[in-house]
């Protein structure tokens, strides 16, 4: 049974940082690319940032490039997303989500997700 838990998030002031992390089982996590995307109140769910499967390609939205940071630790089947100057408009709940030897942006094509954290970022 796969399995994706993410941890990490909270409320914090524009400004701060936080790191989420997404533990995987139940799968030959260094053969899956993992993204994470957010979801906020009545808004779409977004593609934030991705990693494929030996951490050598990342991708990011337009939005977070230059304060996220996507990583992975394959022994530990863990990924990591280092946000730093958050803003406001980053809260949201975070999922991280998995497709095996993919390369793509698209969460209709993943297909493993966790439940999500919550990233509330005041003024």
């Amino acid at each position: 049974q796969v399995q994706l838990v993410e941890s990490g998030g909270g409320l914090v002031q524009t400004g701060d940082s936080l790191r989420l992390s997404c533990a995987a089982s139940g799968l030959t996590f260094n053969a899956y690319t993992v993204g994470w995307f957010r979801q906020a109140p009545g808004k779409e769910r977004e593609f934030v940032a991705r990693i494929s499967w030996n951490g050598g390609t990342t991708d990011y939205v337009d939005s977070v490039k230059g304060r996220f940071t996507i990583s992975r630790d394959n022994a530990k089947n863990t990924v990591f997303l280092q946000m730093n100057s958050l803003k406001p408009e980053d809260t949201a709940v975070y999922l991280c989500a998995a497709v095996r030897l993919r390369t793509t942006s698209r969460p209709s094509e993943y297909n493993y997700w966790g439940q999500g954290t919550q990233v509330t970022v005041y003024s």
